[in-house]
């Protein structure tokens, strides 16, 4: 996962300060996996601050321009990545698809909503990385359309070891705005956690799928 410091504070910050990002220790969330988590993180928010949702934008056009060259296309993971993919489409004046997380139960039963033609190069679009599942899915389910997938940007990651294995395996270069690492340090500069809650939250990092139980 490639990550710049400069941009990984200034996203780490925005989101503490819009409360997308929420630590609590004391009384943990529950992810829909069933993990126990001291941290929450619905990025779906970002979306009603016109001047994060524009950094966004214009940090992944950045990153595209960089590092990806001439695309065809910008594909979202349903649901968190549409509206940030859109922007970044729009931006680059390209077309626009997204995927599902499962195929449509009915009518056409599509996987993946909007045109994907053979031989494209397509860069994804995902909100948030946990354990990586449903931005490989989407990836896969793209490269199984006919396209090439040149990398996937995200908006934060928790940096799990499974999910850079995941990446590594489908050969698919990823980059995310900010993680968790450091978001940690910014929260600790910004006074939304104290040093002695580090230990209890990098040990959650470590084992998060245990953690609480």
């Amino acid at each position: 996962m490639i990550i710049k410091d400069e941009t990984a504070f200034t996203m780490a910050e925005f989101l503490l300060k819009i409360k997308a990002i929420k630590i609590n220790l004391q009384s943990p969330y529950t992810w829909a996996s069933g993990w126990k988590s001291p941290i929450y993180c619905d990025n779906r928010i970002t979306l009603s601050h016109p001047a994060i949702r524009t950094f966004i934008r214009q940090q992944f056009v950045e990153i595209i321009s960089e590092n990806f060259g001439d695309i065809n296309l910008v594909a979202g993971v349903a649901t968190g990545g549409i509206a940030h993919g859109a922007l970044v489409a729009q931006d680059l004046g390209l077309p626009f698809a997204y995927v599902r997380s499962s195929k449509k139960g009915h009518g056409l039963t599509n996987m993946i909503e909007g045109t994907i033609e053979q031989g494209q190069s397509v860069v994804v679009i995902e909100d948030l990385i946990s354990t990586g599942g449903s931005s490989i899915a989407a990836v896969n389910a793209i490269k199984d359309a006919g396209a090439t997938v040149k990398g996937l940007l995200a908006i934060f990651t928790y940096g799990f070891e499974i999910a850079e294995e995941k990446f590594i395996e489908a050969a698919c270069q990823a980059f995310a705005l900010s993680d968790y690492e450091h978001l940690l340090q910014q929260a600790i500069a910004d006074n939304y956690i104290r040093e002695e809650d580090m230990f209890t939250l990098k040990k959650w990092r470590i084992n998060p799928s245990e953690w609480g139980q």
